[in-house]
Order: C-alpha cells, then structure tokens, then sequence
C-alpha cells in the first residue's frame, strides 16, 4: 500500500476506517462543507484526492468552503445513527484537537460537487477549481492507471520507448498542421507533428526492432467530442512481424488498460474487413453493440416496376417496433436523408394486414413479400429503405442506423473490434489523383500489386487496420511500404512527383536504401480510450486542461496576438481579418 505520509501529514482525508480509530492523524485539505452543531461545535468534511472525511470542530466559525487546513486529532467511531454509509470513511471521524489554516479562499464560482451542471466555458476558466470535483479528480487517476498499463504492456512485449521530436517539416498529412516560424531563418516555419510516423519508420530503419512512445501530437482540424486539436496516442512500430503481430500486440494493450481500470481483461478482440463492415454497418467504424444490420435488397426488385427501387443498389433496415413513429418524425428523416445524399427514404410500417406505406401500391406482392422475408420484419416494426449508388445507400443507411439506434458510448459494456483489409484509396480528388485511405506509407496486398499496375486503384486493398470500440475508432495502423521502389510508385500515382517527393519525404527514401527491414506499426488515442473505460461521452472529460468546441482556452485565454516586436523578430506581418 502506498505511504502518503509527508512532513504535513500522516494520512489522506480518504483512507482513514475503522481499524484506525484510536490513531491520532494529521490531515490537509480543503474544506468540503461545514454544517452548524450548537453554538460552537461544527462538522466539518475535508476534502483531498482521495476523498472525505469529517471532522468535530470546536470553534469553526471562521472555517469557509474551499479554505485549506491542516487538521490533528484522533479518529473515532461514530455513533451508528451518525454513520454515512454512502461514504467510504462514513463510519469514522476526526475528533480535533488542532485547525491550522494555511490558505483561505473565495467563495469557488461554481458548487463543486457532481449533481451540478456547470456551463463548460466557465468550468475551464477556473479549470484548477473544476480539477477538485470527484469526476475529475477520477478521472485523471483512471488515465494514469490507463497509461500506466499500456506501458507496462509495451514493455513486457519487448518494446523500447523513444522520444521523437516535436518541431519537424511539415508533410502532406491528414489534417492542416500546426506551424512554428523560424527566428534564425525568416520565412521558414516548422511543423508540430500529426504523428511520429515517418520517425518511428525511421527508428526500424535504424535497427530499433519495437519501438513504442505516448506521445503528443497535434493537428488543426475542427473538435468534437472525440477531437482535440493536441492529444495523445500510443505509438508503436515493430519490424519483421505482420499484421497478425501487431494486431495481437495492440490486443495485449488495451487488455491490459481494460483490466487496469475494470478489472477484467479482454478476450481474442473479433475481426471484419472493411467491405463487410461497409455492407452490414455503412460504417467503417461499426458500432456492434446493438442491431439494426443493413440488409441487402437489390436481387429482390431486380424486375421491380417501381422506379425509385431501380437503382444499382438497394438496402435496408429493420426498426423493431418502430411502427408507431409518428409521420412528422418520419418526413424529418426522410429530410434528414437527402441531406446526407440520398434521393429519398421509402418507410414501411408492418401490420396485420402487411406492409403499411405510401409506396406500397407500387409493388408487386412477390417484392413485398421478399421484402418481408429478407428483413425479417414482425408486426409492429418499421422498415427503411434506400435506393442509390451503392456507396450512397451505404453511407446514409449507416447514418440512419446510428441516428435511431445508437447507444451512448459508454453503455453496453466494452465492445472492441478490429477492422482489416481497407482499400488503399477512398477515392478520386477533383484532379483524379487518388485519395490515400491512410497515408501514403501503407503497403498494398501483395496479390493486389498487379491490379495498382493495372490502374484499377481503387480495387486495391492495403495492409491497414482500424481498431474500434463502441462505435469510436480509437486508431489506425498498417504494414508499411519499407521499399523504395514501391513507395515511389505510390507517391507517383498520388501525383507527388519525384522531385516533391524527394523534398519532402527525401530523408525516408534515402533511409530505404541503406536497408529497410519489413515493419508494420499503430497508433491509438489515449484520450478515446480513457473516456470510455471512465464513463465519458467527450475527451474533454480526461484532459486536465483541454480546448473548447472552438478551439480556445478560456484558462489561459488562447489564442492570443503576439506583439509586434515578436513579430519583427520572426519577419512576420499579420494581415488583416477577411471581411
């Protein structure tokens, strides 16, 4: 057990039971709540990390909330009708014979104790007073159990931590980067890194075997829930494994997280490749905790009459008892349907007498009995159609679903899931070039090789995997492309020449010829994981000083200008906003 004695105190508010009445303590803390007894006597809970406890006070009346003590007294029983069984030290108190006040205090701007809302704005101004409230104050013991674990994981598998550089060139990335301009070089700027990738390749390179850090990276994209523009991941590289290895690696990971703050571990995590996530999820980050699956539809009105149905795909979705949703919330997500880009949303309630629609006048009893049978439909669900291009229909299905079924993210237990064998493009930008899945270091199937020559790129699968968890992707990792040749291929069909290349990616590509061993890495979010195992709907929850949904920092009022004199130094002019 560990000993938080110090030269101030003996014990913490929050350890202190039964067995150690009799004990004269010494104990420091905030002042929690004081409550009048009699003229003179008050009970007084203080208040530390680890919890609280009473005190009997004789003369408190200049004891405010929030005030700092140092406390001595002997811990005593209470009387059983006193006892707070709500409270893990709710059988014992303080009976004081000595209150040192080192610190007084302001009446705090918000009541700190958990059953009350505080806007957030104002929680993160005075975020050192909002650090004291019990959710927080678990929640950052649960990230550093969560972090704890993952190293000693890591470390137990034979990797080695390596720190990587924080101010590096900027690369063609994901997201905008953060840039820092030069002093000695005006005009020139370094990038804060997205990730460590390309120096953990480089760490393989350099014979390192398993690497593996915490580390912090940073990327100017917009937040949400999920999304701070800085955050931390566990990193890791290893070479001459595959993507079993890694993938069982990683496993090992967040077991071990789990089983930190849980108390249990994982079993073997399930496997779906990113078609079928696609086809019976519209997601490549399924939320497998509940039903609703996609159903495909399109053989059962290939001769169909009904021209919405003719299309290259149809699919579906069963609501069960969904029937008795009200028309208005059905026209709004038909409405919310062709926002996310389809042409429209067929509904069918299912009665005693069939199918219940508007359309269904429109087909045959042989399509609405396939229908039926397909989607398993039972009197009193609902049934949600969409006919489109097949990538469509997937999209606002998987959307659908989400909308009308999802769970929040932290009930239903921990449902873990690996996604494999992505496309190793997504798509086409405006100019044709293809778009990276995720990023450009990521080897393609070997029996794929031939069709990324026969240019049929977006066939082509790679090498990367996603783990999810309830619906929240928590990372990303790949086998990488350690051979110059393909590498370069892959920068030439993503329209990055030799000569960009070379500028940009120029020390990786010369590293490859010095002998680049076959490696494969990942990287998860430290801050997704540690919401969830917490409790937490928003990362904001697990970050000791975190950003707005804006961006900013109400504590230290970032952004902020920077004088002219800074700006001289570093040859830099700031226009004005745009109108």
């Amino acid at each position: 057990m560990t000993d938080y004695s110090t030269s101030m105190r003996t014990d913490r508010c929050g350890d202190l039971r039964v067995d150690d009445v009799g004990r004269d303590v010494t104990l420091c803390g905030w002042v929690d709540r004081r409550r009048e007894h009699g003229e003179h006597l008050a009970f007084v809970d203080l208040r530390d990390r680890s919890g609280v406890v009473q005190l009997v006070v004789d003369g408190a009346q200049d004891l405010r909330s929030e005030y700092v003590l140092q406390v001595s007294g002997t811990v005593r029983e209470r009387p059983a009708d006193t006892a707070n069984d709500s409270l893990a030290t709710g059988a014992v108190e303080i009976d004081t014979a000595e209150v040192t006040v080192l610190s007084v205090a302001e009446p705090p701007p918000f009541p700190l104790d958990d059953r009350t809302d505080v806007d957030e704005v104002l929680r993160l101004r005075h975020r050192y007073v909002d650090l004291r409230r019990p959710r927080l104050q678990r929640n950052l013991e649960v990230r550093a159990r969560v972090t704890s674990a993952v190293r000693g994981a890591m470390e137990e598998q034979g990797f080695v931590e390596v720190e990587t550089p924080m101010l590096i060139a900027s690369t063609p990335e994901g997201a905008r980067d953060f840039v820092v301009p030069s002093r000695k070089e005006p005009g020139s700027f370094y990038a804060l890194p997205q990730s460590p990738q390309i120096f953990k390749q480089l760490c393989m390179v350099g014979g390192v075997d398993r690497y593996y850090q915490i580390a912090r990276c940073l990327r100017d994209e917009d937040l949400r829930a999920d999304r701070q523009f800085e955050f931390m991941q566990l990193d890791a590289e290893a070479s001459f494994v595959s993507q079993d290895d890694v993938l069982s690696f990683i496993s090992h990971a967040v077991s071990a997280a789990a089983e930190a703050v849980t108390g249990e571990g994982l079993g073997e995590i399930p496997r779906m490749s990113w078609q079928e996530a696609q086809e019976r999820f519209g997601s490549d980050k399924p939320d497998i905790r509940f039903g609703m699956e996609l159903v495909e539809l399109t053989e059962a009105f290939t001769d169909t009459e009904f021209r919405a149905f003719q299309a290259s795909c149809v699919k579906g979705i069963r609501v069960p008892g969904g029937a008795d949703v009200s028309r208005n919330r059905l026209d709004d997500l038909t409405e919310q349907c062709k926002r996310w880009g389809a042409k429209g949303l067929v509904w069918m309630r299912v009665t005693d007498d069939g199918l219940d629609s508007p359309v269904a006048k429109f087909l045959t009893d042989d399509e609405k009995a396939a229908l039926a049978m397909t989607l398993e439909a039972e009197v009193g669900d609902l049934l949600l159609l969409v006919a489109d291009e097949r990538r469509t229909v997937r999209h606002v299905l998987g959307l659908l679903r989400l909308e009308l079924g999802r769970p929040p993210v932290t009930e239903g237990g921990l449902h873990f899931l690996w996604v494999v064998d992505f496309p190793l493009f997504e798509g086409l930008d405006e100019a044709g070039n293809p778009i990276p899945a995720h990023h450009p270091f990521t080897m393609p199937h070997e029996e794929d090789l031939e069709t990324l020559e026969r240019g049929d790129l977006l066939d082509v699968r790679s090498q990367a995997y996603d783990l999810v968890l309830n619906g929240w992707e928590l990372g990303s990792g790949s086998v990488r492309i350690h051979r110059g040749d393909v590498q370069e291929r892959i920068f030439s069909i993503l329209g990055i020449g030799s000569e960009e290349a070379h500028a940009k990616f120029g020390f990786l590509l010369d590293a490859f010829r010095y002998g680049a061993p076959p490696h494969a890495g990942f990287a998860f979010g430290m801050d997704r994981l540690t919401a969830i195992l917490a409790g937490e709907e928003n990362i904001r929850e697990v970050i000791a000083y975190p950003k707005t949904q804006s961006g900013a920092d109400p504590l230290t009022s970032a952004p902020t200008p920077i004088d002219d004199r800074h700006l001289d130094e570093l040859g830099l002019r700031v226009l004005p906003p745009v109108e």
